[in-house]
């Protein structure tokens, strides 16, 4: 008789599958992604380029051939009618007295309360970060009514208002940015400041560094990244806001340069070309923006990211 072990071993040993080619298929698989990243990509610019092209036509040509027809003719007069007829150069200087003081606020304000939810441990310390947070979650339409009426109830010294109320001035706009962005930055940096090593800030208390100068000249130049990420993201939206100086500015001549383009905009007529290169022209300084701080926006992006 033979035994168990001597079966075992006058079996033939199974045939292993022939697996696929370890070469082509990760080039194929990239091919594909790079395909599919290209064509959303594409889909994204569809509108900017088809804004970009409109803007260069008259009315009269797309009027004539319609809007999708070859040009017979491109110019810049759409460009030059934009700036002129909706007074961009001073809406654009409202938008920049609304939007940097708000962003400078909003990440002085966030960094602060960061920094204390996450350097300090204490009982309500998740319970803080969480309100700070939840705040986001409300719709602003929800928050226009008693905010409105709450407007009208604060007032303010001749030289902050010529109306004397915190309503119909830019400083209410930028209070209820600030208030209404800290959230979202105290999240973002306060994730951040917690992968920063403890060992740093107890190095300086060592030195003798207050709370104070720990948190100006040790924490937050190490935070650069993340402030130029969310410096970067903050500008666009605060920028492109409509709703908050809509319904909180009374006064056209104060509004940012989002109701710019509400000029352009006639009772019986509306040149869509003309509207074209305003929304174009608007749009520059959040490129600008992006341009200047893309280094450290991507940087800031992917922070964390190799960690385990």
């Amino acid at each position: 008789m033979t035994t168990t072990a001597e079966r075992r071993s006058t079996r033939a040993p199974a045939a292993r599958r022939p697996g696929p080619p370890a070469g082509p298929a990760r080039p194929r698989r990239d091919t594909r992604r790079h395909l599919l990243l290209a064509g959303v990509s594409l889909l994204w610019l569809i509108p900017l380029l088809w804004a970009v092209y409109t803007s260069f036509r008259s009315y009269g040509d797309t009027a004539r051939h319609g809007y999708f027809s070859w040009p017979h003719g491109v110019s810049l007069e759409n460009y030059t009618d934009a700036w002129t007829q909706s007074g961009m150069p001073h809406f654009l200087l409202n938008s920049l007295l609304i939007t940097v003081p708000s962003v400078l606020g909003t990440l002085l304000f966030s960094a602060a309360v960061a920094f204390f939810v996450s350097r300090f441990g204490f009982r309500f310390n998740l319970a803080l970060l969480m309100l700070f947070t939840a705040g986001n979650l409300l719709p602003a339409q929800v928050l226009i009514t008693p905010l409105y009426r709450l407007y009208l109830l604060i007032p303010l010294p001749p030289w902050m208002s010529d109306s004397l109320l915190l309503y119909n001035s830019a400083w209410g706009v930028i209070a209820i940015h600030i208030a209404y962005q800290c959230g979202f930055c105290t999240f973002v940096l306060s994730n951040y400041m917690k992968t920063i090593p403890k060992e740093i800030s107890e190095a300086a208390v060592v030195d003798g560094a207050q709370v104070w100068r720990q948190f100006f000249q040790v924490i937050l130049p190490l935070c650069r990244p993340a402030f130029a990420a969310l410096a970067t993201l903050e500008s666009i939206w605060i920028y492109n806001d409509f709703f908050w100086p809509l319904t909180l500015i009374e006064t056209g001549d104060k509004r940012p340069i989002t109701s710019a383009l509400a000029n352009l905009q006639g009772q019986y007529f509306t040149n869509p070309n003309l509207i074209a290169a305003g929304a174009l022209l608007t749009a520059i300084p959040t490129l600008l923006v992006y341009f200047a701080l893309q280094r450290q926006f991507i940087s800031g992006l992917t922070i964390g990211s190799g960690k385990g």
